[in-house]
């Protein structure tokens, strides 16, 4: 047996899964916003309880590590990181981006192109490239949208691209005919689980100490204004 439990963090929506080698066991979704703080531990007691295993059962831990929203993965990875502590079991973390190619591959029949797009805010998005085997192509970066955005690669193959960052280049691109959109896909752990098992298998395992999330971009506080 491999169980990993793996823990989704990166966006407004959060989800946790325990995996068996590879194959989720139990997975539970919220779709409730600003929900990680209050329900993430709630969830991972759920998880494990229709399951039925305990917490120390488990072989590892598993995280999307990032880029993503600051908050939620603090949020996330400090969790993570905790359960490592109290259970001594190892970390392991997946880029949030590849857990995004993962979950859509399967709907890649004609092999294209793999592009995840993480809303960064007005015309930003956190962005990568993938080939169908996720094997990656142009590695995750911060990326201003325009309507030339893409255009080397959209000129010699097929780009299917998704993520709640996709719907406004979408929009630059609707005359692209190389340009593919899947809607309503977001982060999510049974993805993290499946690429865990490989990381399990390969012995690639984190520092709990000094693991931090990929931010990408530093956060940035803004001071409220006044109210006259």
């Amino acid at each position: 047996m491999a169980l990993i439990l793996s823990i989704e963090t990166s966006t407004t929506e959060c989800s946790v899964a325990i995996s068996d080698k590879g194959k989720v066991v139990v997975y539970e979704k919220l779709f409730l916003e600003k929900s990680h703080a209050n329900l993430l531990t709630l969830a991972i007691e759920s998880v494990a309880s229709h399951a039925n295993i305990e917490l120390a059962d488990l072989d590892a831990i598993a995280v999307s590590k990032g880029p993503g929203s600051y908050t939620g993965l603090r949020i996330g990875v400090s969790t993570a990181k905790g359960l490592c502590y109290a259970l001594d079991k190892p970390l392991i973390a997946i880029n949030t981006l590849k857990a995004m190619a993962d979950e859509v591959n399967c709907f890649n029949t004609h092999n294209m192109l793999l592009s995840p797009m993480i809303d960064a805010r007005r015309m930003e998005v956190y962005a990568a490239l993938f080939d169908a085997d996720l094997n990656e192509i142009k590695g995750t970066s911060a990326k201003i949208l325009d309507e030339h955005s893409f255009d080397e690669t959209l000129e010699s193959t097929n780009v299917l691209f998704f993520g709640n960052g996709s719907n406004k280049f979408q929009e630059l691109v609707q005359n692209k005919t190389a340009a593919h959109f899947i809607d309503n896909v977001s982060p999510s752990a049974d993805a993290v689980g499946r690429l865990a098992f490989e990381s399990f298998n390969n012995g690639t395992f984190e520092d709990v100490a000094y693991f931090e999330p990929f931010y990408l971009k530093d956060f940035k506080a803004t001071t409220p204004k006044k109210l006259l």
